[in-house]
């Protein structure tokens, strides 16, 4: 059985952020075992799985993709601003998707897994996840 709904996720600044609450708190009930796969509908923002505890970790991702994609490169797309083409070079490095086991009727994370949401533009919007679940 497969069921799917769109989450809207308020608009967050620029960096990495923990969304795992928001995503759970908008899925509806999940079933004993199977998949739940998200995918962002965006081109300039992505989803991982990292560190929920310290957030540190967050900072420290958002300096080394600030570093390895810098807005001070000469990008022909710019039509938004400085960071409009590193936006969608991170979003591409990153991803905008993810799939997740359900187990229990609980998303398997590990101990230690968050959901973040990367936001790679300054001025950024609400942000549209398609949830999928497989049962």
């Amino acid at each position: 059985m497969t069921s799917q709904s769109e989450i809207t996720l308020p608009p967050f600044r620029r960096g990495f952020h923990l969304i795992t609450h928001l995503i759970v708190k908008q899925l509806p009930q999940l079933p004993p075992s199977g998949l739940l796969h998200l995918f962002m509908k965006h081109t300039s923002a992505g989803l991982t799985l990292n560190e929920n505890a310290d957030p540190t970790v967050r900072y420290d991702f958002d300096n080394v993709m600030n570093h390895l994609v810098p807005e001070s490169a000469h990008y022909e797309h710019d039509d938004e601003g400085a960071d409009d083409m590193p936006a969608h070079i991170k979003s591409t490095l990153v991803g905008v998707s993810l799939s997740i086991p359900i187990t229990n009727g609980r998303l398997n994370l590990g101990i230690w897994q968050g959901i973040y949401l990367c936001e790679f533009r300054s001025r950024a919007t609400s942000r549209q996840i398609v949830c999928t679940i497989l049962s």
